[in-house]
């Protein structure tokens, strides 16, 4: 009878191979030991050691290869990873799945910091860097954000930001009463939008998440407004429920 077991996937079993190999020199491996023990091409194997070393599982010092900082993050339980590194992998997640630019951010005096972003493989694409803030009130992730607040709290908000909240676009919702039934409408139906009230030319989606440790943030996707219709609308809404009930388990 035949197996029923899949199939190995290559791919997969030569980057495992990699990573076991480098992790049983405990001198560290240069790339043709490696290209020798495993007998994989140089060409190949190059652009697999450049991969796994941007993603922090080797680590190069000279010419040889080490194991790297994010084989022990494997090991780590998560309620001791940093925020960050908890994050990152659902934001590259939602950006491989939909290819738009995601972003997680979290809450941070009245204003939205950016902890985590990858960008839209698209020539097309909105682009935002780690550690940038934004005001609450221009982002689909500010949004987001806000409607995890209390009625005290938003109340806080729209009072204490009166005259200050920046006009960026001409779609930018200042106005505390338009604000406010807003963030009452997205609260219903689960998810914030910001059409180009950020940046003209660009849309963005987001959904809040309260953390473990009770801090706020939010993940948003935004996509250029040529891109933006209701089917991307409704995969990044499904997307981003799914990304808020991984973190928050």
């Amino acid at each position: 009878m035949a197996s029923t077991s899949p199939n190995p996937v290559k791919s997969a079993l030569r980057t495992l191979d990699v990573i076991e190999f480098v992790v049983a020199f405990g001198h560290g491996a240069a790339a043709k030991d490696i290209a020798s023990g495993l007998g994989i091409p140089v060409s190949s194997l190059s652009y697999l050691l450049a991969t796994l070393s941007e993603r922090g599982y080797l680590q190069r010092d000279g010419r040889r290869y080490f194991p790297g900082p994010s084989l022990e993050r494997l090991r780590t339980p998560n309620a001791r990873l940093s925020i960050e590194d908890r994050v990152a992998p659902i934001v590259r997640a939602i950006t491989a799945q939909i290819d738009e630019t995601t972003s997680f951010m979290v809450l941070d005096g009245w204003e939205a910091r950016i902890v985590s972003t990858v960008a839209s493989a698209q020539a097309l694409r909105y682009a935002i860097d780690p550690g940038e803030r934004k005001p609450l009130h221009t982002l689909a992730g500010g949004k987001a954000i806000l409607c995890l607040l209390g009625e005290r709290e938003i109340a806080a908000y729209l009072a204490e930001t009166e005259g200050e909240r920046e006009q960026v676009t001409d779609k930018t919702i200042v106005d505390a009463d338009a604000l406010a039934r807003d963030i009452a409408l997205s609260q219903e139906r689960g998810f914030t939008l910001a059409i180009e009230e950020s940046t003209p030319g660009i849309c963005s989606i987001g959904r809040g998440v309260r953390l473990p440790n009770g801090q706020i943030g939010a993940f948003g996707v935004a996509v250029p407004t040529i891109r933006y219709n209701d089917a991307l609308l409704e995969q990044a809404r499904v997307a981003l429920v799914r990304a808020c009930e991984a973190l928050e388990s």
